[in-house]
């Protein structure tokens, strides 16, 4: 049987710990997207009479402060999720360390221009 390390990359290097933070915050973001999902498919569909709202309904209901609280907290939770996938499936394949530092400054900088962009749309939309 091989000997595995799993606290050590290929390079033989120990895993730092924000590696095992990382993914458990990739975790934890999953598992609240699986409620936050389900709470958003309820309010926004099954609730409604004939399944779906009309423009005019739509910005009245994200009208409502908690609907809207729960819709940037959706947003900020799918962002994270996304971008740690996207940051993992990169560096799956075993990308340089100075690669490496580029994929997470830019899953940073596109995480927080998605997360404004989201904030910033939904606040014009409430305002109408």
């Amino acid at each position: 049987m091989a000997d595995v390390q799993l606290s050590q990359t290929k390079q033989g290097q120990p895993r730092s710990s924000a590696a095992g933070t990382i993914w458990l915050i990739q975790a934890f973001t999953g598992v609240l997207l699986v409620f936050l999902l389900l709470l958003h498919m309820i309010a926004h569909h099954f609730v409604v009479e004939g399944s779906l709202r009309n423009f005019e309904q739509v910005i009245d209901y994200i009208s409502n402060p908690l609907i809207f609280t729960i819709t940037i907290i959706f947003l900020i939770v799918v962002t994270i999720h996304a971008m740690l996938g996207m940051r993992a499936i990169i560096l799956d394949l075993n990308v340089s360390p100075s690669t490496r530092r580029v994929v997470d400054w830019a899953a940073v900088i596109i995480g927080i221009i998605a997360i404004a962009y989201g904030i910033w749309l939904e606040v014009v939309l409430v305002s109408m």
